[in-house]
């Protein structure tokens, strides 16, 4: 399993760059608006230290990490939702995603052009969400006029279809408000209906405001304009040159401006793992002398459904599992070890995956 998160923007404020940095991938980074017209996708490796050192308990021959799927998505402007610039296309690609991590521009740069001349990353995001409302306004007005119709049958179609129009016209009032669906306490039935329809501003949120390097070591926040248009989403205050810089260094000269700057890890470690929290994931591990390998389940899942990460089959002939957490078993220093000290449980089917877990599968 891997999620995937979609980087908009409106044009020039850092998005390609942030990619770029990301994935260490060459695209095409100019200073004209859509620049960016098909979607780049990149595989990012999670940073997670226990992998490296259950690998060096294990002697593993190979490292695998988790990975998040990013996907560079071309600049929106205001219309897109009518078409305007690469609206369609735009549209068409972030539903594809997981969740969406908003870049916003805080820095100013005489020689970079802001699409509206001005700097206001409360605005920027105005912008995006109104578009984003838009496209799931004229989704789920359209699902009404249709449930409509198929309501006035007898058939289990009908049945549904009088089922869906309150929750329609419950979501269609909130859009109306300019307001994104995310925020709405949903049901069962209600979340159901959102991801059958593919709404754009159900997905999980995440932004990015994108720093000058000057900004970065006065430790730049949000003022209470931008606090209040981020609301409860989570964010990361990144300054996407610099993160380009970094990403192209060896890892100790990585490390050592990391700590001249004071900073504890770099942005795009720090928006990957956002990215994995926001979408309620979990890793649990595998370790032998083969490889050592982090494994994505969502947090709730009973071990043999996560079980499936590592092969479909699991779930169904699933038997039992042996499992220890992660610092457990380096304190234990084998896996042996930690059966004599009996810190190895062996679990069942209603067994429910945690956070560092470190699994032998039984089938």
């Amino acid at each position: 399993m891997s999620l995937s998160i979609g980087i908009v923007g409106l044009p020039n404020v850092g998005k390609s760059t942030l990619f770029k940095a990301l994935t260490n991938k060459q695209v095409d980074i100019q200073n004209y608006p859509f620049t960016t017209i098909d979607p780049n996708v990149g595989v990012v490796e999670v940073p997670d230290e226990r992998v490296d050192k259950l690998a060096e308990l294990s002697h593993s021959k190979k490292k695998i990490y988790a990975t998040v799927d990013f996907t560079d998505i071309a600049g929106l402007v205001k219309g897109a939702s009518q078409g305007e610039g690469l609206g369609n296309k735009f549209l068409a690609n972030i539903r594809e995603v997981d969740a969406i991590a908003q870049v916003v521009r805080a820095f100013e740069d005489s020689n970079i052009t802001h699409i509206h001349n001005r700097i206001d990353p409360a605005d920027d995001i105005s912008i995006i969400n109104t578009e984003l409302v838009l496209a799931d306004l004229e989704t789920v007005s359209k699902r009404i006029i249709s449930a409509g119709s198929t309501a006035k049958g007898n058939n289990l179609e009908a049945k549904k279809a009088k089922t869906d129009l309150p929750i329609l016209e419950k979501f269609k009032n909130h859009l109306n408000a300019n307001e994104i669906i995310s925020e709405l306490e949903l049901n069962k039935d209600e979340t159901a209906l959102a991801n059958e329809l593919n709404l754009l501003t159900a997905k999980k949120f995440i932004y990015t405001i994108n720093v000058s390097e000057s900004q970065l070591e006065q430790k730049w926040q949000p003022d209470d304009k931008l606090k209040a248009a981020i609301g409860d989403a989570p964010y990361a205050v990144i300054c996407n040159t610099l993160e380009l810089s970094i990403s192209e260094m060896k890892p100790e000269e990585k490390n050592a401006l990391l700590k001249e700057l004071g900073l504890p890890e770099s942005g795009l470690d720090k928006l990957t793992k956002i990215g994995y929290r926001t979408l309620n994931l979990l890793t649990f591990l595998t370790t032998g002398e083969d490889e050592t390998r982090a494994w994505t389940a969502h947090i709730g899942d009973p071990i043999p459904k996560a079980a499936r990460a590592i092969h479909t089959d699991f779930e169904k002939l699933f038997i039992r599992a042996e499992v220890i957490n992660w610092q457990t078993l380096l304190d234990a220093s084998s896996w042996g070890k930690a059966r004599e000290h009996g810190t190895l449980r062996t679990v069942g089917r209603d067994y429910v995956i945690n956070e560092g877990d470190v699994v032998e599968i039984k089938i």
